[in-house]
């Protein structure tokens, strides 16, 4: 656990009792749930009351964040999965169903950064078809599956992690941003085919977030120079500092919450202000 994760749980130990009520008891699954704003937002969930369900290909990362879910007083279990297989992901939503009688509400939060750097034409197809298969498939799969449940029950509420990659090009990461553009779409089209089986499904456009993928693509960047690089990024941000897992959380909540009751096929910039500027 590094210090991140640290300030993630001290930050939800202390706001206990200004949980979403409306969240209590409901079911919340979680992908990518083994660091970052996937385990930010699994303990927030946690926190308001609701039973999550943490996936990930990484065990013992995963295990990490049910310890710490069920250390703090809440209900938690861990599914293994990689979002780019069907059967994984069908295997994953029954287990919640099995495990917890329904599924309220997903968080579509899985993804990787492997394959920055390379200009389009230099991409190999396999490096295509691994990060599509991932960061957009994975998220169509999820959603497939989530959905088909909600629809059998009544209704849910998704939402998808996309990015402010997803709404414009990238240089050196034409693969990413294609992908995280595809989520957008695949989220507006669900908000119109489901809505009226009482389904909202929402994306963020996250801006940039202390996490572990973000770390990397400082190092990538500029080996050895990690710090310069956030703190040049931080000065293009309105708000001159990175985001904090935590806060996203509550931005995924809020979405998953009846606060939020109208809206769907939303595209939320999440980003400090740092796309405000044209």
């Amino acid at each position: 656990m590094d210090q991140r994760d640290e300030a993630i749980r001290t930050l939800f130990q202390e706001t206990e009792g200004n949980e979403l009520q409306d969240l209590k008891n409901k079911v919340a699954l979680v992908t990518g749930g083994s660091s970052g704003i996937g385990r930010a937002a699994a303990l927030a969930f946690a926190k308001s009351g609701a039973k999550v369900v943490v996936a990930n290909r990484r065990v013992g990362a995963g295990e990490e964040t049910v310890s710490m879910i069920r250390q703090s007083g809440g209900d938690a279990t861990f599914v293994k999965t990689d979002v780019s297989k069907a059967s994984e992901v069908e295997e994953l939503v029954k287990a919640a169903v099995q495990t917890y009688g329904r599924l309220d509400c997903a968080l579509n939060n899985a993804g990787t950064d492997e394959g920055f750097g390379p200009r389009l034409a230099d991409i190999s197809e396999q490096d295509f078809d691994y990060q599509i298969g991932v960061n957009l498939k994975g998220v169509w799969l999820c959603m497939k599956y989530e959905l088909l449940q909600m629809v059998k029950q009544g209704g849910g509420v998704i939402v998808n992690m996309s990015s402010l990659n997803g709404m414009r090009g990238s240089a050196t990461a034409s693969l990413y941003s294609t992908a995280k553009h595809g989520v957008i779409g695949l989220t507006k089209s669900a908000a119109l085919e489901y809505a009226p089986q009482n389904i909202r499904v929402n994306a963020i456009c996250a801006g940039a977030f202390d996490t572990p993928m973000l770390n990397r693509v400082y190092e990538r960047a500029a080996p050895g120079n990690a710090k310069q690089v956030e703190a040049a990024f931080s000065s293009m941000i309105a708000l001159r500092r990175i985001g904090k897992p935590e806060e996203m959380a509550e931005t995924v909540l809020w979405l998953c919450s009846d606060a939020s009751s109208y809206v769907t096929g939303a595209s939320l910039v999440v980003d400090g202000g740092l796309s405000a500027k044209v």
